[in-house]
């Protein structure tokens, strides 16, 4: 889980001998083991409240199936686009979408009386607005 190999363990034991020292290591061993002891306490704690909620659906769950390193997530997306819509009507026909023109806009009454310059006017500046 945490890339720890049995070769990191002896040296983290290795150097928890030599910081420690000789006379506070058993007291420290003892410390480690309550906590180990009681994070699997926790853990099993959990797990039988977990049971205890779900009922006998608990033991019909495939865990391997949830575990997180089996997600492929080109897989998903994949399944999710051949999916079929479940909320699509199947005689359902396409929309057009249409733009309601108004012939007396403001912006097609300026496109009518818009000027064409000349080749090689300036086209009309205004110092104070910029």
């Amino acid at each position: 889980m945490f890339g720890l190999t049995f070769e990191k363990l002896l040296l983290i034991g290795v150097i928890a001998v030599f910081l420690l020292g000789p006379e506070r290591l058993p007291h420290y061993a003892a410390k480690l083991g309550q906590l180990v002891r009681s994070l699997r306490d926790l853990a099993n704690g959990a797990k039988d409240r977990m049971r205890e909620e779900m009922g006998p659906e608990f033991d019909e769950v495939d865990w391997k199936k949830l575990d997180p390193r089996q997600y492929d997530p080109r897989r998903i997306i994949r399944e999710a686009l051949t999916d079929a819509d479940p909320f699509a009507e199947p005689d359902a026909k396409p929309v057009v979408a249409r733009a309601a023109v108004n012939e007396n806009s403001a912006y097609l009454q300026r496109k009518r009386t818009r000027e064409q310059l000349a080749a090689g006017e300036a086209a009309p500046f205004d110092a104070e607005a910029t």
